[in-house]
């Protein structure tokens, strides 16, 4: 099998150490529960919750809800007076409550967070974040894309957001509003994952490595891998391989149980460490993560390999601390060997990748925002002059009803309808006079011009 042309980083040098995991974790800052811009104080949408931001695990596994206690949760949330919609989300990492609700309803939400969880009020609200109106739907929608995630940009969160979304419509929770909101959301991931790619550089050493089998040798479905040891990184990178369609496993390990146990899961073949020399002519790849004081994997070893597989390339990732695979084993022909500081190296690389990613992403973040703000004005707009109508269609229905019972008693027709719609135009204008000269002796001069806007009034010429 040919190698590819890849451009990879070179192996075998010293790479620098682990970012630290708030490095992950860059853009838009968890506020606590706050007072929002007036702009939004009305709006009915509302989101409360509890992250790995905010909170230590003792407390998320405090208030997370689990599947089985979903309907009672929703149900009692439901019950809350003022609460019109509700959707709950739990993860791993967070709790979060979705809701379209009144300010009472807010508050009786608040005062249930309190009284549900047995955590005394001080210490809960120190942990609980809150936002209204737009600001809902942009945290929804950053956490949808992955860019309020312990690892930045993983992909976990929309499927889980999906399964939220879809156990609230199961239970009957969703209305108009929650259900546009997550389906517009849905649409806004795939459309900002896509164009940012923030999804498409690997953030794991176990993954890493993966990928980087797949830069050499294309397609694994042709190949065959030799993971020597059964640890948690074997047991990763074993599952990205079975994923990832490697036409063949070994597993390799001292402990003939521990590698019995491993390849079922996989379906691999289980092998004693003492039959390594056997295995490794077969390996086009092989990852190795032991316990041993000392390299398992010698030079001899891989060149006796390579004559036997006639130099086809092998690909060698050394993921152990002590290395298991000698350092001199680099320096043999058609062999690409990479240790754990290498693929660090490459994580590093393209968790900046990520970074740069998030960052082009919040453009696309406040254009799908602003476009679910526009939908909801939309039907606040539509409710407004609705009840503007029914309020028109009353005074009309009163005062026809009073002018027909004018005419039938003989009065002058002309002086009935003029006297109708002079009393119209005073009874639909009476309201609106009312707030305009309140907001005038106010000084709310946006309500002022929202009516010169409105009514279309030219500016009296001098």
């Amino acid at each position: 099998m040919g190698a590819k042309d890849t451009r990879l980083p070179p192996p075998n040098q010293s790479r620098s150490g682990f970012t630290c995991v708030s490095g992950l974790i860059i853009g838009w800052p968890t506020r606590r529960i706050s007072p929002q811009r007036e702009t939004f104080r009305s709006m009915p949408l509302f989101t409360i919750g509890i992250s790995h931001h905010t909170a230590p695990i003792e407390i998320r596994e405090k208030v997370a809800i689990s599947r089985a206690e979903y309907p009672a949760r929703v149900n009692q949330l439901r019950a809350l007076p003022g609460v019109e919609e509700i959707l709950i989300l739990g993860t791993c990492n967070r709790t979060e409550i979705y809701c379209l609700s009144s300010q009472s309803g807010k508050e009786a939400l608040l005062e249930w967070v309190h009284q549900s969880n047995g955590i005394p009020p001080g210490e809960l609200d120190r942990h609980f974040y809150a936002y209204e109106g737009e600001d809902a739907a942009r945290h929804l929608i950053r956490v949808a894309n992955g860019l309020d995630s312990l690892v930045l940009g993983e992909t976990q969160i929309l499927g889980e957001l999906k399964d939220a979304w879809q156990q609230a419509h199961d239970s009957g929770s969703l209305g108009t509003v929650l259900d546009r909101l997550f389906q517009h959301t849905f649409a806004a991931a795939k459309s900002i994952r896509t164009k940012s790619g923030i999804s498409e550089h690997p953030v794991s050493v176990a993954y890493t490595a993966v990928v980087l089998a797949r830069q050499i040798f294309g397609d694994l479905d042709k190949t065959t891998v030799a993971l020597v040891g059964a640890g948690e990184m074997v047991q990763l990178c074993g599952r990205y391989l079975r994923d990832h369609g490697s036409a063949e496993l070994l597993i390799l390990n001292r402990s003939r149980d521990a590698a019995e146990k491993l390849a079922e899961e996989l379906g691999a073949s289980a092998m004693t460490l003492d039959r390594l020399t056997e295995a490794l002519p077969r390996a086009d790849i092989l990852i190795s993560s032991t316990a041993s004081p000392g390299p398992v994997i010698r030079k001899a070893d891989i060149k006796a390999a390579l004559r036997q597989r006639r130099h086809r390339p092998m690909f060698l990732v050394d993921i152990a601390v002590p290395r298991d695979v000698e350092p001199e084993v680099a320096k043999l022909k058609d062999v690409y060997l990479y240790t754990i500081d290498d693929l660090q190296h490459v994580v590093d690389e393209n968790m900046q990748q990520r970074n740069n990613a998030a960052e082009r992403a919040q453009a696309d973040v406040d254009e799908a925002v602003a476009g679910f703000m526009r939908w909801l004005y939309g039907i606040r707009a539509g409710r407004t002059l609705k009840r503007m109508r029914e309020h028109s269609h009353h005074f009309e229905a009163d005062l026809t009803n009073r002018a027909l019972k004018r005419l039938k008693a003989g009065h002058d027709p002309g002086e009935v309808l003029q006297q109708m719609a002079s009393t119209l135009t005073n009874k639909i204008l009476h309201a609106p006079s009312k707030r305009l000269r309140q907001a005038a002796e106010e000084r709310d001069y946006e309500v002022l011009k929202a009516a010169d806007r409105i009514f279309r009034l030219a500016e009296p010429e001098d």
